[in-house]
């Protein structure tokens, strides 16, 4: 079946590749009202059954967020935990699941870092400057987007060059030794559209460790962190039906950060007394071809991604790591009917990590995937709906297939939407969980792991009324073959572990002026360990967020926030402690800038307004309250 479906795939590329697919790819951002993760392909945001959440350039801009972490810490549904400040290691855990079952999609080429140990997404090192938007879907998501995706997909959509050539350039200075910058052109010429940006995100003295975890007499090493970011954004139009694109991006990034240091007599745990050095290269492209032809529509793409990473510890010396991905896919898409769309796919990905170890894992995979819409189903009524499947063959453990359903009822007459959406998902074993042997600590590789798996559902109504519109999801999530260290010998990993996942997200959004958007979020998440009937950690219970966006003058814009994250249970700082309750805590943020002239404004920050002092995780500091001042030019 899936040599087949390979086999027409590629016969039809050599015809056609697609425009709607490269909206997907990142190459095409869609409208406010679109979003094409959730489907693959352009969707109203209307007929969209998953939960999902989109972040725009203008979103991001409003409150100067410089960094990925910071652009997502409030999106409903995920927990954002950061190992400090700038720079630090962060991660997410989606609707209550691992921090490794999140899929992180840049321009359409999954990101993730092969040489992981356990292929969780790094967040901290990227640069929020040349993002367009953020689509974060909620909920098993493999049945169109194969391993990793049992808690969502976080697609990363770049922006585009289109019109005369522009040029912009922002810097900004401020607490914690910040020192940031950004220059980009941009513009198109003919059928030639391009986009190129040069980023630097500069925090060089960010207090993290805990004073009272410091032996006595220790001094404190603050954080550091400098990153240089390059991108580009190319096309061309070869006809009006067939075009080519090509996105990439290169990061260099220098962290220095405390860890920990063990006394060989008492096995007690401390920060270490000197830093680590920390320096990751990673790159990510990927280029695209498609053509429109006749009924036909059709994409082809060639991804690349790398990293290389050296940790030089003060007492192990340096601890490289290096891991790439390569991916060739093909999707299209056919109008089978009024109101009917059948999109079907295929990829081939290799995962290798080179350094410490050398080990490769090939996938070839074929979804397919039938959006229908019937409006006016009956009167006042519509109803849409989307079913997919995806066969993924391993070349370790085998082959998975996966499914997803999505239902839509739109009540016109009384602006209600009832949605409910159920899919299966599954995480494929790391690298290193398979291959990669720690004989100095006496754990070992188990070749033999299978893969994580989910079954999940959400349902959900969303409602209009006097001008405000307000909705709520509950969802539920059954986590199997969780990959857990082995409890009666200690030295490998084995599928022991399961989890059960649910909670409720609720929003409410209004504009009482022209000049004035308002909108609250809130997150209720239970997250248990099935197997030690025990709360998993870094998944707290309650989280709130509040945004308020006004246009106070036509030359003035103001951006308030408020952040509420309830208590969770956290491991202590080296988990010698794996079950301690940690304290909820509550920060705001506000931003404003003002316009001197059509094309130079000058903007400021306040981040943790009300300095309140927190660790999330425990044993990580995060930043007191920092002052930001800034200067943005159009020429």
């Amino acid at each position: 079946m899936l040599k087949s479906l390979f086999l027409s795939s590629a016969a039809l590329a050599t015809l056609t590749l697609s425009a709607s697919a490269q909206s997907q790819a990142g190459f095409f951002v869609p409208p406010e009202n679109v979003v094409v993760t959730a489907a693959r392909i352009a969707t109203p945001i209307d007929q969209v059954a998953s939960s999902i959440t989109v972040i725009d350039a203008a979103d991001i801009d409003a409150r100067q967020q410089r960094s990925l972490p910071d652009v997502l810490r409030d999106v409903p549904g995920l927990n954002l935990v950061q190992a400090g400040g700038e720079g630090g290691q962060a991660s997410i855990f989606m609707r209550g699941s691992n921090s490794n079952h999140t899929k992180v999609l840049v321009d359409g080429m999954e990101d993730s870092d092969p040489s992981k140990p356990n292929g969780a997404y790094d967040f901290g090192k990227f640069n929020s400057t040349d993002i367009a938007r953020i689509e974060v879907l909620r909920g098993p998501q493999s049945g169109l987007y194969g391993s990793d995706a049992i808690g969502g997909v976080v697609n990363i959509i770049t922006k585009s060059g289109n019109g005369p050539l522009a040029v912009s350039a922002t810097a900004e200075g401020g607490s914690f030794d910040t020192f940031n910058q950004s220059a980009t052109v941009s513009g198109s010429e003919d059928a030639f559209h391009y986009r190129a940006s040069l980023a630097h995100l500069h925090a060089g003295a960010t207090p993290v460790t805990p004073l009272d975890l410091l032996p006595p007499g220790q001094k404190r090493n603050d954080d550091f962190f400098d990153n240089v970011t390059a991108s580009t954004k190319l096309g061309y139009d070869l006809t009006g039906n067939f075009d080519l694109g090509f996105a990439g991006r290169y990061s260099n990034s220098l962290s220095k950060v405390t860890g920990d240091a063990f006394d060989p007599a008492t096995f007690a745990s401390f920060p270490s007394p000197l830093q680590t050095r920390i320096d990751t290269q990673s790159y990510n492209a990927r280029a695209t071809a498609h053509l429109v032809l006749r009924s036909i529509d059709q994409t082809i793409g060639f991804g690349y991604s790398s990293t290389v990473t050296s940790d030089i510890d003060p007492d192990n010396g340096s601890i490289p790591s290096s891991g790439d991905r390569i991916k060739l896919d093909w999707q299209g898409q056919i109008a089978i009917a009024d109101g009917q769309t059948l999109v079907l796919g295929s990829e081939t990905t290799r995962d290798a990590v080179h350094v410490p170890l050398s080990a490769g894992i090939t996938t070839n995979a074929g979804y397919g995937e039938l959006q229908s819409s019937f409006p006016g189903l009956i009167d006042g009524v519509d109803f849409h709906n989307s079913i997919s499947v995806r066969y993924d063959s391993n070349s370790r453990f085998g082959d998975r297939t996966t499914w997803h359903v999505a239902p839509v009822l739109a009540i016109t007459g009384t602006d209600t939407r009832l949605h409910v959406s159920y899919g299966t998902g599954f995480k494929a074993p790391s690298l290193v969980q398979l291959f990669e042997d720690f004989p100095a600590f006496f754990f070992f590789a188990n070749p033999n792991l299978k893969p994580e798996t989910s079954q999940g559902y959400d349902v959900g109504l969303d409602q209009t009324l006097l001008g405000v519109t307000g909705g709520v999801t509950w969802f539920h999530n059954d986590i199997r073959n969780l990959i857990a260290t082995d409890p009666v010998t200690f030295s490998t990993n084995i599928n022991i572990g399961r989890a059960r996942t649910q909670g409720l997200e609720a929003y409410l959004a209004w504009q009482p002026l022209d000049a004035l958007k308002l909108r609250a979020d809130y997150t209720y998440t239970e997250a248990q360990d099935v197997i030690r009937h025990q709360e998993l950690v870094r998944r707290p219970k309650t989280k709130i967020s509040v945004d308020a966006r006004w246009q106070a003058m036509e030359a003035l814009s103001l951006d308030a926030s408020l952040l509420y994250v309830g208590s969770w249970i956290d491991g202590s700082r080296d988990f010698s402690i794996s079950q301690l309750n940690a304290h909820p805590y509550m920060t705001a943020d506000i931003a404003a800038s003002y316009a001197l002239t059509d094309n130079l404004a000058l903007t400021g920050r306040i981040s943790n307004l009300f300095d309140k002092s927190y660790q999330n995780p425990v044993g990580f500091l995060q930043p007191e309250r920092a002052f930001y001042a800034g200067i943005k030019a159009n020429f």
